[in-house]
C-alpha cells in the first residue's frame, strides 16, 4: 500500500468511521477518492490530517478542504439519493463534489476565485468525474440556472441565513451546513416541505467561513 493509499485508510478509519459515518458509499467514495490530487504539491503530506486544509493561493485569502469527519457527517445527514441533484457551494479545488460524484446522479460544483474554480475543473476531469460540472460563482449566489436541487452542501460555513440557497431547493430538498450564526457554531439541515424551511441542529462544527456568506460588520455609534 502506497503512502497516500495507507494515510487515506487511516483518514477513514480513524477519523470518519469513529465519528459515526456508517454509509458505506460515503466511506468507500473516501477510500477512493485521492484527497491529495485536490492540494497544492508542498501541501500534499498534510492532505490526510484532521484539519482545515488551506489550498488557496499565497495572498488570495483562506480556501479550504473542511475537515474529512466533518463532511462526511454533513453528507450522511444529507441522505444523498444515487438519483439526486447535488449543489456543493464553495467547492475550493473541488473534493467534497469529487467524493459526492460517487453516490449522487448529477454534482453541480461552484466556487468564487476563478483560479480555484479552474482547480477543481481539472482535478475533476483527470479522475474521470464526468456528472460534475464547476461554475464561477459567488457562495451566496449558487446556481440559479440550474435549479432546484435535491440537495445543497455548503463546503464551509454561513454566518447569515443563506435565502437565496434555500430558493434553489426542491420541495422535499435539503440543505447542510455549518451555521455560525451565533456560539458554538452548529452544523445543521434544512428542509424544503409545503413553502416552508425547516431547520434542525445536528452537532456542533467549526469550518472557515466561506466568502459571501459573512456576517456583516454591525454599526457601532
Amino acid at each position: 500500500m502506497s503512502g497516500f493509499s495507507a494515510a487515506r485508510q487511516y483518514m477513514v478509519d480513524g477519523q470518519v468511521r469513529p465519528s459515526d459515518v456508517t454509509d458505506e458509499r460515503i466511506l468507500d467514495a473516501m477510500l477512493a477518492v485521492p484527497r491529495e490530487a485536490f492540494v497544492p504539491a508542498g501541501k500534499q503530506a498534510l492532505a490526510y490530517l484532521d484539519l482545515d486544509l488551506d489550498v488557496a493561493e499565497k495572498g488570495a485569502g483562506q480556501r479550504c478542504l473542511i475537515k474529512p469527519a466533518l463532511l462526511a457527517k454533513m453528507l450522511q445527514a444529507a441522505d444523498i439519493k444515487n438519483t439526486d441533484r447535488v449543489l456543493i457551494v464553495g467547492c475550493a479545488t473541488g473534493y467534497a463534489a469529487a467524493v459526492v460524484s460517487r453516490f449522487a446522479a448529477e454534482v453541480t460544483a461552484t466556487e468564487s476565485d476563478p483560479a480555484l474554480a479552474s482547480k477543481a475543473a481539472a482535478a475533476l476531469a483527470q479522475l474521470g468525474a464526468q456528472n460534475v460540472t464547476v461554475r464561477t460563482a459567488a457562495a451566496a449566489d449558487g446556481d440559479a440556472a440550474g435549479a432546484p436541487f435535491d440537495v445543497i452542501v455548503l463546503n464551509g460555513a454561513t454566518e447569515i441565513i443563506p435565502t437565496g440557497l434555500y430558493a434553489q431547493l426542491k420541495e422535499g430538498g435539503r440543505l447542510v451546513g455549518v451555521f455560525a450564526l451565533s456560539q458554538p457554531p452548529r452544523a445543521s439541515l434544512v428542509t424544503h416541505f409545503n413553502k416552508d424551511y425547516g431547520h434542525r441542529e445536528l452537532f456542533d462544527g467549526t469550518a472557515p467561513v466561506l466568502p459571501g456568506l459573512e456576517r456583516l460588520p454591525a454599526f457601532v455609534f
